[in-house]
């Protein structure tokens, strides 16, 4: 099966397309959001090319990957073929529900009321929350591509991995970072991480590849997740599968992904801050505790059921 899909989310499409498929991504001059093309720092396989928009007519697509409401008109114009009337197609949507009019639980969605392109949901907390009106829905969740146990935990600090922590603030829970500050120090991973106020016993880490980052991240002793209002972090489950405790926050699906034996999952801020300090000073408890955290992902968000999923959806979806 031949799919066109954006290149939206690095880390998801990483698992995607370790699957049997040929796999088809806009790229663009200027490699912007609309034609990133390959990844440049994720491990793609082969199978995986950039086609430039012009050169779409001839692609004999099989089915459509839409992960924005404006991929819709994207792939009718410059591939001259109509998502879920001339070809196959399926939305993938990766975040909770938006704020804004009408506000969540009742936020609709951009494909809702219509049943020519299935929703596909990474949890089923964004399932339950996104109104879809009738639009077939489905959920698949992730599935990540085993780093290996890495975990040595050698460096007393907590880890958070955040992107756009300064734009996205509380719903990515920056404010909480002075909260587990009182708890040991606290090295901070992802884009634009460099925007952070300084402050003491806090250090930055900017944009690692996936790979190096993977390294770094197993060397500090626990995992802490600030997220109130994001999907399932894939730097949550990526910890878990190196093999690291985790402390996070219990919103949205970490709620029920991180069970207890793997961690401390709550909401109530004295309790996040004292568990962080709880695994910083014992270094026996955090590594149980992470060994039994990577039993718990590799059993429930392992590439293999991941890939399965989806090959099940697209084999029904393309007849």
């Amino acid at each position: 099966m031949r799919i066109l899909l954006w290149h939206v989310h690095g880390s998801w499409t990483t698992s995607f397309v370790q699957g049997p498929h040929e796999y088809v991504l806009p790229v663009t001059p200027d490699r912007g959001p609309d034609g990133l093309g390959r990844a440049r720092t994720w491990d793609w396989p082969a199978s995986v090319r950039q086609v430039a928009p012009e050169d779409l007519p001839a692609e004999e697509v099989d089915l459509v990957l839409l992960q924005r409401p404006e991929e819709l008109e994207l792939a009718e114009r410059w591939l001259g073929r109509r998502p879920g009337r001339d070809v196959p197609a399926v939305y993938l949507e990766h975040n909770t529900p938006l704020h804004g009019e009408p506000d969540v639980p009742d936020t609709r969605h951009p494909m809702a009321a219509q049943d020519a392109i299935p929703v596909v949901h990474v949890t089923g907390f964004n399932e339950l929350f996104w109104d879809c009106a009738g639009a077939p829905t489905y959920v698949i969740d992730h599935g990540i591509v085993d780093p290996g146990h890495r975990y040595t935990g050698e460096l007393a600090h907590a880890a958070v991995v955040v992107n756009d922590p300064v734009r996205r603030g509380r719903s990515v829970g920056t404010d909480l970072l002075p909260d587990v500050l009182q708890a040991g120090p606290v090295d901070v991973f992802g884009m634009r991480v460099d925007q952070l106020p300084q402050a003491p016993g806090l250090t930055s880490y900017e944009d690692f590849p996936q790979e190096r980052m993977h390294t770094e991240l197993a060397r500090r002793r626990v995992y802490v997740h600030t997220a109130r209002w994001t999907s399932l972090g894939l730097s949550l489950l990526e910890a878990m599968h190196l093999g690291m405790p985790v402390v996070a926050l219990a919103t949205t699906e970490a709620a029920v992904a991180v069970p207890t034996a793997a961690g401390v999952v709550t909401t109530r801020r004295e309790v996040f801050r004292e568990s962080v300090a709880r695994f910083l000073a014992d270094p026996a408890l955090a590594r149980e505790t992470g060994a039994r955290g990577r039993e718990h992902v590799l059993e429930h968000y392992g590439l293999e059921r991941f890939l399965q999923d989806w090959e099940d959806l697209l084999v029904k979806v393309a007849g």
